[in-house]
């Protein structure tokens, strides 16, 4: 969580120099503001970031796309972030695949806060992944690519490799 959020400041141009702590045995990131209590939890903290970095856009510009964003930030951080198992993890990637078939990116054609912390909660998953699961989860793929490309995302994380070609064919 913490990483995350210094990963988003720099993405997002704001000067260095937050503090971030965690607290708990699920490690909550903890923002520690000079004026008063600090902000917990990374939806929070992340959405305060964009705030003062006066890109709001990255919320949502419509009610619709705000809800939507807002969904998706709340499953990364119940279910990306709470999920353990292969099974989970399975699940997670499924459900991902079937709701990025007819989209750029988690909140339809717009990039958003969304896409960047679910970039960012997945990128241990899909560093893991085998080319024939990659294959199997072709929407996730198609958009996990799309978004480590995205200018200033990726940082220093490593690049995941996506075959443009197909190693095999159906024809026999």
């Amino acid at each position: 969580g913490a990483v995350e959020l210094v990963l988003l400041e720099k993405l997002l141009g704001l000067p260095k120099g937050n503090k971030y702590g965690v607290q708990g045995e699920r490690k909550v990131p903890v923002l520690q503001t000079n004026n008063g209590p600090g902000l917990t939890g990374l939806m929070t903290i992340a959405a305060h970031l964009v705030k003062q970095a006066k890109k709001d856009q990255l919320l949502g510009s419509t009610a619709e796309e705000k809800a939507v964003v807002q969904q998706w930030l709340e499953y990364r951080v119940t279910r990306v972030d709470g999920g353990s198992s292969k099974e989970d993890t399975r699940i997670i990637l499924k459900d991902l695949n079937v709701h990025l078939e007819d989209k750029v990116y988690l909140a339809g054609s717009v990039f958003t806060l969304a896409d960047i912390l679910m970039y960012y909660g997945l990128h241990h998953v899909m560093v893991d992944l085998t080319v024939q699961e990659k294959e199997k989860y072709l929407n996730v793929s198609r958009w996990f690519n799309h978004i480590q490309h995205y200018p200033g995302v990726r940082q220093h994380l490593s690049n995941v490799i996506f075959m443009k070609n197909r190693l095999y064919t159906n024809a026999h």
